[in-house]
């Protein structure tokens, strides 16, 4: 994932040369699709990108709307169905690991990928009140039941399988329990229905910082400011346990150059603003940018390196 990183300093390049002043109205109205419910990675990139968009007054307006089911299938088949050019839908790496594995038919080829434009680093968090204080306790507890906001060979579990592989243990025996998107996975971590959880920084970071839950390690090469005393999972023992979910927007197939070029425009354009670093400093996000044919191509180059990690994992 090292390539997703340096995508930072090209976006700066290409955000220099085409966004537009953050003053001004690049789109009307955007009407931003989730392919899960409240509360996960997919739902607080579209609303934490609209509250940017909108409050810099690059977007007149930036309406929401939830459509779970299918392991995000549904609401691509819907998108396909009404091509509506006025729709951005959010998605991540499922979209290319579910499409791998057959869970719906389509894939991001169905689409028109508009922009890549955050990255945000997968965790294992527990409780505070858990016994477990560091990753080598989760490691070495019998039986404990680790959830995640994606279906059972998803991304949550492939990121827990990843770090219990590179900790010498089992990762096809990883005792797994799915959630509908990560609001309900944490709901279910605080509740107790789970021992441990799998997620995104973005999900935990907040809680984490309310004294609720801890973060025992994070898939980061590096510490990350925004939580500067989380340590890595190398760090926490898991070698080589690196992972970063990218998360971008994609339109209707039948979206048409011109639309694509001012859903970029006005994305690129709110990287330049106090509103963006609000939202980006808030969840922990990794800055990326990587827009219509070098989208395209970082989406095929994805599958074949998540179709390897699987393959390595025993997941395809």
């Amino acid at each position: 994932m090292k390539h997703l990183i340096g995508a930072a300093a090209a976006a700066a390049l290409l955000i220099a040369g085409t966004a537009a002043s953050a003053q001004d109205e690049v789109v009307e109205d955007i009407h931003f699709l989730i392919p899960g419910g409240p509360g996960g990675g997919w739902d607080g990139t579209a609303r934490g990108t609209g509250e940017a968009l909108t409050k810099a007054g690059i977007v007149g307006n930036a309406s929401f709307e939830n459509m779970s089911g299918g392991g995000g299938g549904k609401a691509i088949a819907h998108l396909i169905e009404t091509d509506d050019a006025g729709v951005l839908m959010v998605n991540s790496t499922p979209i290319v690991i579910r499409s791998l594995q057959g869970v719906f038919p389509q894939s991001f080829r169905d689409l028109t990928p508009v922009a890549g434009i955050i990255g945000d680093y997968a965790a294992l968090v527990v409780h505070t009140d858990s016994d477990i204080d560091d990753l080598g306790e989760l490691m070495a507890a019998d039986n404990v039941a680790i959830g995640g906001g994606s279906v059972a060979g998803g991304m949550d579990h492939l990121v827990a399988a990843l770090v219990v592989k590179a900790t010498g243990g089992d990762p096809v025996g990883v005792k797994y329990i799915p959630y509908d998107a990560g609001g309900k996975a944490m709901a279910g971590l605080l509740s107790g229905e789970i021992g441990a959880l799998s997620t995104g920084l973005s999900e935990a970071i907040e809680l984490a910082r309310q004294g609720e839950v801890r973060i025992l390690c994070l898939t980061s090469e590096e510490r990350v400011d925004a939580t500067p005393d989380t340590p890595t999972c190398n760090e926490a023992g898991a070698e080589g346990a690196t992972f970063v979910n990218w998360r971008g927007f994609f339109g209707a197939p039948g979206l048409s150059d011109e639309q694509a070029a001012q859903y970029q425009e006005a994305l690129a354009a709110m990287y330049e603003t106090d509103a963006w670093v609000a939202v980006r400093d808030r969840n922990g996000w990794v800055e990326i940018f990587n827009s219509g044919d070098d989208f395209t191509a970082f989406l095929e180059g994805q599958e074949k390196e998540i179709g390897d990690l699987m393959r390595e994992l025993g997941f395809l």
